[in-house]
């Protein structure tokens, strides 16, 4: 069994409907690239897994039934989302903003700084008073506080400066090799996720089209689904 299985998912946003079968499977430990074009239910589909919009279809975390439960839940049973746009606690420290994700597990406040050592160094220090990169690191440190078995990011390395995107490329590739936690990634730059993405699931039109291994990734179909 799967540990994550999303099969024949849909979704609407009141009568429009944005999902229209999407099939997605990762095994623990398992690094997945979700790609596609922008609007084509990327975003729609982690909202859906993390029950933040209604959806149908199969939908199970290690065989249970996320339709079950309410968001809050969700995340209890060990996914944590580093949602677009970082929404940290801006007027709560960098430590704060950590301590009020934590849950029970081997992630804690020194394992996070040790990931991303520019955190320690700013444990004190207001969420609105870092940069756009480290917000994002802050982002995904509370994420690994709450010790997932299913970490989420979408856009994680969007608009920030190369040297902070690679900071980040290589804290997932550690993430990867040292942990078993299963990653579902969302970002735009084809060439950092097939270093460090096991397989692929192409979105187009709210839709499964192609999924496979990302060496089975040619350019031709990232060209087709994929390129602008």
């Amino acid at each position: 069994m799967s540990f994550l299985t999303v099969q024949n998912l849909t979704a609407t946003y009141g009568v429009s409907q944005a999902l229209f079968g999407v099939d997605l499977t990762m095994a623990e430990g398992e690094v997945t690239a979700l790609m596609g074009r922008n609007g084509m239910g990327k975003s729609t589909t982690v909202k859906a897994i993390c029950q933040m919009i209604r959806s149908e279809g199969t939908l199970t975390l290690d065989g249970l039934n996320l339709h079950d439960l309410p968001s809050h839940k969700v995340a209890r049973k060990g996914v944590g989302l580093v949602p677009e746009g970082r929404r940290c606690f801006a007027d709560l420290t960098v430590r704060e903003n950590l301590v009020a994700a934590a849950r029970p597990g081997d992630w804690n406040m020194a394992k996070v700084a040790e990931l991303f050592p520019r955190l320690g160094e700013r444990e004190g220090q207001r969420a609105v008073s870092l940069s756009g990169g480290e917000q994002q690191m802050l982002a995904i440190g509370r994420a690994l506080m709450t010790n997932p078995r299913l970490l989420i990011l979408d856009e994680a390395t969007e608009g920030l400066a190369p040297i902070i995107r690679q900071e980040i490329w290589a804290a997932l590739r550690r993430l990867k090799q040292e942990t078993s936690v299963a990653i579902l990634l969302i970002d735009k730059s084809l060439k950092e996720l097939a270093a460090v993405s096991d397989k692929a699931v192409i979105l187009e039109r709210g839709k499964t089209v192609w999924a496979g291994a990302m060496a089975d990734l040619t350019p031709e179909i990232s060209e087709r689904f994929v390129g602008v």
